[in-house]
């Protein structure tokens, strides 16, 4: 059932609350937070007031922290910071991941480290209420220092620069905020900078490259078990006492799901006693390939679960000491680890499918039509399906590359070790489509080849996706326009269609 709203509750968000925000569930902030947001904005106004040089409170930044700024002017400092910082190129990023950022920065400014106001927190809350979202740039963060260009863009239009978009219309924030009976929110001191500190882009991108590839790994649990099916492979590889030798929980947790989805199958029953010793990998090490990915990206999620929870600006301003303590928080190298790692599962759970598929429509080894088309040579079938999906597979090979082990200084070499991590988590939504291609391609292949076997079922859970399938895409009989084929299966992937139908399958949670 989907979340309509989601109370943001500062350093205690569950993946599953992102997930939802993700997916278009409301934003609220939890009104428990203002006292300790309102007592780090005090520990501000008292370090200005006590005359002491604090980087981002009366400095410069990066290279300029030596120079010290008149109080007058400190207003000025903050709306200058993000004016110039917002110097993003490229295509604007996908409005559910402007909202993700929005509401991972409420989350971290709310921790009461950052000394801002509670005012400003509101201001991102009320974008989000009325749907005036920043047109944030694609391009130009490297990850460390924050992602300071997106955030800038994002900065930018809270104080009525820049662009934003709203009711579906592109306009200068000024005018979008307006439209929305909104007021641009006027800095105060330290309050750009913690705005533009953090890793609240790079860390959305990932959340939701995270949620997307979670979405094709279980409907690949589907098309693998519904391709065990059309090859009349075993079931016997799932055996659970094989997997608990080996020990791995994504193994266990996989392997048990296959057994399930399979459970009570005629075709099964239909071969049980056949003499076939062995089933290629594509087939047999499912629980060993996908159980792997499973695990890779729980714990990419684990990470991004800490992250999206933590305070990532600098300096972070402790209201039991009264200080403002400079440091690295908006280092996003557990971003970028966590994005790589999600880059490769994305990788395998697409090339392990694409093998399956190539299974199916060769004859010699599926042992059905050729091309899985009744009557081939007149007909070429899925011939060309499969050579799309070995595109995508190799198109997210290349894409895999991990961005982490780069780095570039930046900001006359004060920036000079970097992570990458926008980079690397950026490249995961289109990874993800990809693979989506590539699930729905071996879909529609084993729900095919499932049909030649004389009327024989599968389980009553394949049955229900099989059906689910079929109300949208109609069983493949002379060769016709393939694409709206694939677009029509694919839709059922994204939209968890598949899954639904299926019922429980493990996943990130």
């Amino acid at each position: 059932m989907a979340v309509s709203s989601v109370t943001v509750t500062p350093g205690r968000m569950t993946l599953a609350d992102w997930a939802a925000i993700w997916r278009g569930a409301g934003v609220t902030i939890d009104p428990a937070a203002k006292p300790d947001v309102d007592a780090a904005a005090q520990t501000v106004d008292d370090l200005i007031a006590s005359g002491r040089a604090v980087y981002g409170l009366n400095t410069g930044f990066g290279k300029l922290a030596q120079t010290r700024i008149a109080n007058e002017e400190l207003a000025t400092l903050q709306e200058r910071l993000v004016l110039s910082h917002a110097a993003g190129v490229g295509d604007a990023l996908p409005e559910p991941v402007v909202r993700l950022i929005l509401a991972l920065k409420m989350a971290s400014l709310a921790r009461g480290a950052s000394g801002v106001r509670w005012t400003t927190i509101v201001a991102i809350q009320a974008m989000l209420d009325t749907g005036v979202l920043p047109v944030i740039p694609s391009q130009g963060s490297v990850g460390a220092s924050g992602d300071l260009a997106p955030l800038a863009h994002m900065s930018a239009a809270l104080i009525g620069a820049g662009e934003a978009t709203y009711q579906g219309e592109r306009l200068p924030a000024a005018d979008a905020l307006k439209k929305a009976g909104l007021e641009p929110v006027r800095l105060g001191p330290k309050e750009g900078l913690a705005l533009l500190n953090g890793t609240q882009a790079s860390t959305a991108l990932a959340l939701a490259g995270l949620f997307e590839v979670e979405s094709g790994f279980q409907a690949a649990l589907l098309s693998g078990a519904l391709s065990v099916e059309a090859a009349k492979g075993s079931v016997a590889p799932f055996d659970p006492r094989i997997h608990q030798l080996r020990g791995h929980p994504g193994q266990i947790d996989v392997a048990q799901s296959l057994r399930d989805l399979l459970e009570g199958s005629g075709i099964l029953a239909s071969h049980e006693n056949c003499d076939k010793i062995q089933d290629p990998y594509c087939l047999r090490c499912q629980p060993q390939v996908m159980g792997a990915v499973l695990d890779l990206l729980r714990q990419a999620g684990q990470v991004l679960e800490r992250e999206a929870n933590a305070v990532t600006d600098n300096p972070l301003v402790f209201t039991d000491t009264g200080e403002a303590i400079s440091g690295g928080n908006f280092h996003a190298e557990p971003v970028a680890f966590a994005a790589d790692q999600i880059a490769m599962a994305a990788c395998e759970i697409g090339s392990i499918c694409e093998r399956r598929i190539a299974l199916l429509t060769d004859p010699a080894v599926s042992g059905l039509p050729a091309f899985l088309t009744p009557n081939p040579g007149i007909n070429s079938g899925f011939m060309i399906a499969h050579v799309t999906a070995a595109a995508l597979v190799s198109e997210n090979k290349q894409k895999a590359y991990p961005a982490s082990v780069d780095s570039i200084p930046t900001s006359a070499n004060q920036e000079d070790h970097v992570s990458m991590a926008t980079h690397g988590a950026f490249r995961l939504l289109k990874m993800a489509e990809n693979l989506h291609n590539v699930v729905a391609i071996e879909t529609l292949s084993a729900v095919q080849g499932m049909e030649f076997h004389d009327g024989l079922t599968s389980s009553p859970r394949l049955e229900a996706v099989r059906r689910c399938l079929r109300e949208a895409v109609p069983a493949y009989g002379d060769d016709r326009y393939f694409a709206p084929d694939i677009a029509s299966a694919r839709r059922l992937v994204t939209g968890r269609g598949l899954v639904a139908a299926a019922g429980e399958l493990p996943g990130i949670a």
